[in-house]
């Protein structure tokens, strides 16, 4: 099965409606992926007919968790995931990729661009640095454990905002070594089409006073 086919299924299985122009951007994105791992290492992922399903499907998986969210950081972004296929889904919400690795934000950049994401910005730099931005959602993608994801981008969060922890065993110690300021408000087990693997999704916020 190619990557086409791949996609189609996958977002059948998702339940989800895209446009042809959407699918395409996606496909693209994992085409550039492909190309450009070898030379800056964006992900460990050596399999080229793994990538829909581990990159691409799997950061679908978060579009149910913002749907009401106007701005997103996708922390420690690498390739672009999640926040590039989440951007390419909804262009009405306002992205801002960061990492902290120069090669990677120059694959984004450039991503960015041939893509024509107007939604989405790409920042350089470590997370603990950035302090002009506020966002509805920080999410991440195996960039910390749950304590130190928290403790790190809290400053992010506008009033109401909150975590979206993309994990993959049911991080049971993590949820325990929460500190009390933090609440976990589901942590739901993932169905990613055609991966084996298993996924979880943490959604968390500071308590309120």
């Amino acid at each position: 099965m190619d990557n086409k086919q791949q996609l189609q299924e996958g977002l059948a299985a998702l339940g989800l409606n895209l446009s042809t122009a959407q699918q395409l951007l996606l496909l693209e994105h994992a085409s550039l992926l492909q190309k450009w791992n070898r030379t800056y290492n964006l992900t460990a992922l050596r399999r080229n007919d793994q990538i829909i399903s581990r990159h691409i499907l799997d950061s679908l998986t978060l579009l149910p968790y913002v749907k009401e969210a106007k701005t997103l950081m996708d922390v420690g972004s690498g390739g672009g995931m999640p926040g590039i296929p989440t951007a390419i889904c909804r262009p009405d919400l306002q992205i801002t990729l960061l990492d902290a690795n120069t090669k990677k934000t120059a694959f984004l950049q450039q991503t960015v661009i041939e893509l024509g994401l107007s939604n989405v910005t790409v920042a350089a730099g470590r997370v603990e640095t950035i302090y002009d931005k506020k966002v509805d959602v920080v999410t991440s993608r195996a960039f910390a454990e749950l304590a130190d994801f928290a403790a790190l981008t809290k400053h992010l969060l506008n009033e109401n905002g909150y975590w979206a922890a993309m994990k993959g065993v049911y991080p049971y110690e993590e949820i325990e070594q929460l500190p009390a300021n933090i609440e976990v408000v589901s942590a739901d087990k993932l169905d990613v089409p055609m991966l084996e693997a298993e996924r979880h999704m943490v959604i968390m916020r500071p308590k309120r006073a």
